[in-house]
């Protein structure tokens, strides 16, 4: 007889580990299913580290969900003795019209969040690090920062598992089944459940290609340099997460030396990568892709990049418009699905989490997620979207 369960989350990254503590908290019988070891690297949340910001040039709609993200991560912090959330302040900086600063700007504006605008001359005062060209400006937000993703994961399965939850790692799922029930079979058994949630990271375009959805699995680097000079200046009390758009729309982020003098700084690429997937991802940082990064952030950086130190690869899984899936399956009414988060995902975590446990436990949530329908990628929607811009 197979195991039976209230809701069964198929990945305990940093979304499915959010998904079951906060069902597993709400008195649900949690069953997490993890193809690797607990806090793995070899997904999308590792690397030490990612930004967090509330002025959000992708879209104002995301505005809501990163104050009660801010809000939950203390939460998160004081329930686990972890140390996730580092508020240093960020800074989003480019020419007027880019995106990276008009639509911070425009989030800021339309939900009166604290910021500055810095022209170049200020931007060099306050953090000279950075060598910005006389016509770029800035925005400033004081409350952004990064989150640990590691400590993030590890916490929300603490707590998950201190709530309740049976969280099984090392275990494959081969399939699932929605029909009269849920049922999924791994490589060690088959478990039942009312209830399913699908938190796939890369691996969306195999366990969830009924959605029709055509997902994008790209390969991402991060680096980390030593910086000329040593990495004092880069320390938190002195040095901001930020975002970096140059003149031709390409963007770079970096972070400060918050693992202290001997850790390095990290700066990466935001997009452009390879397409890949987890099983032909290639792990190895080329000498060529360390020279780009060099290249490029040497051009905005005085003391960087210094001197190479490692690198890293994780995945993004990118939608179409690079806005998230969250919503019920809609073939499925007992599937909760939670994917494609295009590389800007982790700040959410643990609102993503809380959406989950009341899709689940409630059948709808509070929460704006309208932006996040599956319907607009599929079917006649998504060729309109395609031919209109």
């Amino acid at each position: 007889m197979p195991d039976t369960y209230d809701v069964i989350v198929i990945g305990l990254g940093g979304m499915g580990s959010a998904a079951a503590y906060r069902l597993a908290e709400r008195g649900q019988r949690v069953l997490g299913l993890e193809k690797f070891k607990p806090v793995h690297t070899r997904g999308s949340s590792h690397g030490g580290s990612r930004i967090t910001r509330q002025a959000y040039f992708e879209d104002p709609a995301y505005v809501p969900l990163l104050l009660r993200a801010h809000e939950m991560w203390d939460q998160i912090e004081a329930d686990s003795g972890k140390s996730i959330f580092h508020r240093v302040g960020g800074i989003m900086v480019g020419r007027p019209e880019s995106r990276t600063v008009s639509g911070s700007l425009l989030s800021a504006q339309e939900w009166n969040l604290p910021h500055e605008l810095l022209d170049a001359a200020e931007i060099r005062r306050r953090f000279p690090t950075m060598r910005p060209t006389d016509e770029d400006i800035a925005l400033y937000e004081a409350g952004a920062g990064l989150v640990v993703p590691e400590a993030s994961v590890g916490a929300h399965l603490d707590l998950a598992a201190r709530a309740g939850a049976d969280l099984r790692f090392e275990e494959e799922v081969l399939s699932w089944s929605a029909d009269g029930g849920v049922e999924v079979v791994t490589a060690k058994g088959t478990y039942r459940a009312e209830q399913l949630v699908i938190c796939p990271g890369a691996w969306a375009p195999g366990l969830l290609a009924d959605l029709g959805i055509p997902f994008v699995v790209e390969r991402q680097v991060q680096y980390w340099f030593e910086p000329a000079g040593g990495a004092e200046p880069f320390l938190p009390d002195r040095h901001p997460v930020y975002i970096w758009e140059n003149p031709e729309s390409r963007q770079f982020y970096g972070f400060p030396a918050h693992n202290g003098i001997d850790g390095g700084v990290k700066v990466a690429f935001f997009r452009g990568g390879d397409p890949c997937s987890p099983e032909t991802i290639d792990r190895t940082v080329h000498d060529h892709e360390v020279a780009a990064m060099a290249d490029f952030v040497g051009a905005a950086m005085p003391t960087l990049p210094g001197d190479f130190l490692r690198a890293a690869t994780c995945m993004y899984t990118n939608t179409a418009d690079e806005h998230f899936v969250i919503a019920r399956h809609p073939d499925h009414q007992a599937v909760v699905v939670a994917c494609g988060f295009s590389g800007h995902g982790f700040k959410f975590v643990p609102v993503v989490g809380e959406i989950l446990a009341d899709l689940v436990a409630d059948g709808t949530t509070e929460h704006p997620i309208a932006l996040f329908d599956p319907a607009r990628l599929t079917g006649s929607a998504a060729e309109e979207k395609v031919a209109t811009g």
